[in-house]
């Protein structure tokens, strides 16, 4: 199954609420058939909620790792991985753009920070790190501090020490490049830093890194604390966008008065502002998150801060709202944005701003540009606006609402199980070796975002989930939120004899 095979849009006629139960048994049933765990087991006994359930997966714990540059954060990020996901070069500052990983130590899952991407110079550098790891901190539950065991504490570190006290969070110290017995002697150097015992490992070799992740682990709690849902009160909506695209014009005319300092530099905003605004009828909570102000020995560094205050402002958000300047054609950067918003799993409204200073030639290029570089979110509400004026700011409640009410959207296991089942009987997954892997058993495992999980006999082609993913959104709407399909591979039991 391909994107490009033809596909039947009709509409798909579900059986009575009792067949479907029926339906739901039956498969269930069938799965006894299968080797199960306890996850799995979980799984199915959510699959018997109402479909007014909404259920929130907890917010993994966040474990954030700084440290000037080229002591390894990379090299570490890489080891507790177990993958090769950051860059690792001998250039100071080669980290760019993903900043957060998905990582598991001792069956426990926690969110990874890696914050080695910036390029200040020598002049800026004390500064430049102890703002980076101020950054990390305000995502972070707990902090591995990485300091070099060969060069031992520098004024830079204790900048950062300072800020690290301060921010009442656990921080664990971590003397780097401990390839050896006799480096763990030099790390005690660094009890001058005043934060505990130093832990000496070697990123490279693998050194200690067990045992550190194990006192890492005593650190973070099981909920993050920073990055949890708030359940209740006024919906949190982040203001997303590059430099100068018109976030704090928009924040402004949203609550009607000069909230933000708004200028022609690109990345005035120094730190995203929390304000509580009236508008259609209903009170939200906006975040302004324009990035941090430009120096000239910054410029480089400036798009990592971006990044990082973006996503420190979607893990307190609900929905985003990614404002695109029309007057420009569509950047790679609004792209990236978009994509961060994408693996956040927040929902998404896409803000077409400077709507009032466009022409008809540009209008052409814009709906091009649109089609090539925005297909993979033709599902996000679409608002034209204009900042600076207000024209149009009231539309951007309602896509506001569709969005959020998609993302608490619940399918019904028996619907779900209807809507598989025809589905694939109207487009068999293709064979691959000579097999064909089957559905056998479906269920919603969580929200925001929509979490569908498929329990099959082997691997789904990508092809395919993007088929399931796109009747989804046809035939239950999901309008301006992510939709994620997963696999459960699950083998027959053995027979015994």
């Amino acid at each position: 199954m391909t994107d490009d095979n033809p596909i039947d849009d009709s509409p798909i006629e579900h059986d009575d609420v009792e067949t479907e139960q029926a339906r739901v048994s039956a498969l269930r049933a069938g799965l006894s058939d299968y080797e199960l765990d306890e996850e799995d087991a979980a799984l199915l006994d959510l699959a018997d909620e109402g479909p007014d359930a909404i259920r929130i997966l907890p917010a993994l714990p966040v474990l954030a790792i700084v440290g000037r540059p080229n002591v390894g954060k990379s090299a570490l990020v890489n080891r507790i991985l177990g993958r090769r996901e950051a860059v690792v070069e001998d250039t100071p500052g080669v980290t760019r753009d993903r900043v957060s990983y998905k990582a598991e130590w001792s069956g426990r899952q926690f969110t990874l920070v890696d914050t080695g991407g910036w390029e200040p110079d020598a002049r800026g550098i004390d500064r430049s790190v102890a703002l980076q790891a101020e950054v990390a901190v305000d995502l972070a539950d707990a902090v591995l501090f990485v300091v070099d065991v060969n060069v031992g504490p520098t004024s830079t570190d204790e900048h950062v020490v300072r800020m690290l006290r301060q921010s009442n969070r656990p921080v664990l110290l971590v003397a780097n490049k401990a390839d050896d017995a006799r480096r763990d002697l030099e790390a005690a150097s660094l009890w001058s830093l005043g934060l505990g015992e130093p832990i000496p490992v070697s990123a490279v070799h693998g050194r200690g890194v067990a045992d550190m992740l194990d006192l890492a682990m005593e650190k973070l709690p099981e909920i993050s604390a920073v990055a949890k849902e708030e359940i209740g009160g006024p919906r949190r909506v982040a203001i997303l966008g590059r430099p100068n695209v018109g976030k704090s014009s928009l924040l402004n005319k949203a609550a009607g008065e000069e909230r933000v300092v708004v200028n022609e530099i690109a990345g005035t905003t120094r730190d995203p502002v929390d304000e509580q605004i009236e508008l259609g009828g209903r009170v939200w909570r906006f975040v302004d998150t324009a990035g941090i102000r430009r120096r000239v020995h910054l410029q480089q560094g400036a798009d990592f801060y971006a990044t990082l205050r973006t996503q420190a402002a979607l893990e307190k958000a609900e929905v985003a709202v990614v404002l695109i300047d029309v007057t420009e054609p569509i950047s790679e950067q609004d792209v990236r944005i978009i994509d961060l918003v994408l693996e956040s799993g927040r929902a998404l409204v896409l803000g077409f701003n400077k709507w009032d200073q466009l022409d008809d030639e540009r209008r052409r290029y814009l709906e091009r540009e649109i089609e090539q570089d925005l297909a993979h979110v033709d599902w996000a509400p679409r608002v034209n606006i204009s900042a600076r004026t207000g024209r149009h700011l009231e539309k951007l409640v309602p896509a506001l609402e569709t969005a959020l009410e998609s993302r608490d959207m619940r399918v019904p296991t028996g619907k779900l199980n209807a809507f598989i089942a025809d589905i694939v009987a109207a487009h068999p997954h293709p064979l691959r070796g000579g097999k064909q892997p089957r559905i056998l058993f479906a269920t919603q495992a969580s929200t925001r975002p929509p979490t569908f999980v498929l329990f099959t006999t082997g691997f789904l082609d990508p092809g395919y989930r993007r088929f399931i993913t796109r009747r989804l959104r046809e035939d239950y709407g999901f309008e301006g939120t992510p939709i994620q399909v997963n696999m459960r591979v699950r083998e027959k039991r053995e027979r015994r004899t």
